[in-house]
């Protein structure tokens, strides 16, 4: 579109000038001279592809967890992604929210519930208790944990060790919706107690089996914690089964597995979808484009990702932006464990989804 000569582009003169000022003075802006800019050709996100190490994250959550106590104002000694593109707003994407949170030895992060949705994922560690609602869930190594919106949520350590994950979060998507809400809970947890496996696991994450004390659809996953012991199972079997011939895989050498709401089938919220993928030692993605931005976590395994212009090696805990209809590849040097999040549940409940994979469009 900037290429078309704009048949409403007068000549200027001194009423035009008049007219322009007297729009400016009733705050109207005429669309004739901006249309280039609100009505784009293909959508181009403020937000830049861009990489985080976690070799460069990990030390600097050390050193605020040295320096910067954990309580009641600040809340969780957490250190968001902050894109270059986004005029140093503490965003990952304009839809996304994505940070290194950092809990010491015997430490207790304070509960408090919000408006927004928020998952934990799990790169290495243990030792942590999140207590969601007054139900303690351990928090171990590649387990993907949730905290849907207005649920209390707090966190302790019980080990001598500190810990460190990824927060994932809507925040950026409820500010531009004015829909935040915010409320102090208690100056501790409600439950110290560590027990292996929540309550809502036990109710609900039995593979295929669904209580009858819950049939009623419910906008967020009821599931506490995606434990990476069916995570790793679900990858492997994929693999195996596309190996002895069988259709199981996204692609040749990509396995992948989507964490579900067990009540509905969809999404685990409402507005983040979170994915694990799997690739086999030597395959590459197919180039593709999608309508909606990820932030994507190397799990395990080294690699390189291509996005846009830019060429990364990968390694883990890295953590990579991937812009809305900005092109991506993947390739694996080893097998190459990745964990994805996205905004996908609010474009295609909008019907603004779109993918466009080595010339084929959807």
């Amino acid at each position: 579109m900037a290429d078309v000569e704009n048949a409403m582009a007068p000549e200027q003169n001194e009423a035009l000038a008049q007219l322009y000022s007297d729009f400016e003075a009733k705050n109207l802006s005429p669309l004739w001279t901006q249309t280039s800019e609100v009505l784009t050709d293909v959508p181009r996100s403020r937000a830049v592809p861009f990489l985080w190490r976690w070799n460069d994250l990990l030390p600097l959550a050390a050193r605020s967890g040295d320096l910067v106590p954990i309580g009641r104002g600040g809340e969780r000694r957490a250190i968001a992604l902050a894109n270059p593109g986004l005029g140093g707003r503490p965003y990952a994407t304009p839809t996304i929210w994505a940070a290194i949170q950092y809990l010491g030895a015997h430490e207790t992060a304070p509960e408090h519930r919000h408006a927004q949705n928020a998952f934990r994922f799990v790169v290495e560690g243990e030792g942590v208790w999140t207590v969601v609602n007054g139900d303690p869930v351990a928090m171990r190594r590649g387990d993907f944990l949730l905290t849907p919106g207005w649920n209390f949520h707090g966190h302790h350590n019980e080990s001598d060790q500190p810990m460190a994950w990824i927060d994932g979060l809507d925040v950026p998507l409820a500010e531009h919706l004015d829909v935040g809400f915010f409320e102090f809970g208690t100056e501790r947890v409600t439950d110290y107690s560590t027990p292996s496996v929540s309550r809502a696991e036990r109710l609900w994450a039995n593979p295929g089996l669904r209580p009858l004390s819950g049939l009623d659809s419910q906008v967020n996953s009821p599931i506490a914690a995606y434990r990476w012991e069916y995570t790793d199972r679900a990858l492997t079997a994929q693999l195996e089964l596309e190996a002895e011939g069988f259709p199981a895989t996204v692609e040749q050498g990509h396995a992948g597995v989507r964490f579900t709401n067990p009540t509905n089938g969809g999404d685990v919220m409402s507005t983040l979808r979170a994915e694990f993928h799997r690739l086999r030692a030597g395959t590459m993605t197919p180039p593709r484009r999608e309508v909606g931005s990820s932030v994507w976590q190397v799990f395990e395994g080294r690699g390189e990702i291509v996005v846009g212009e830019h060429t990364w090696t990968l390694d883990t805990g890295d953590l990579v932006v991937v812009p809305s209809w900005v092109q991506w590849e993947i390739h694996a040097e080893t097998e190459l464990d990745l964990f994805r999040f996205s905004d996908a549940p609010v474009i295609e409940r909008l019907n603004f989804e779109r993918t466009y994979i080595a010339g084929r469009e959807r």
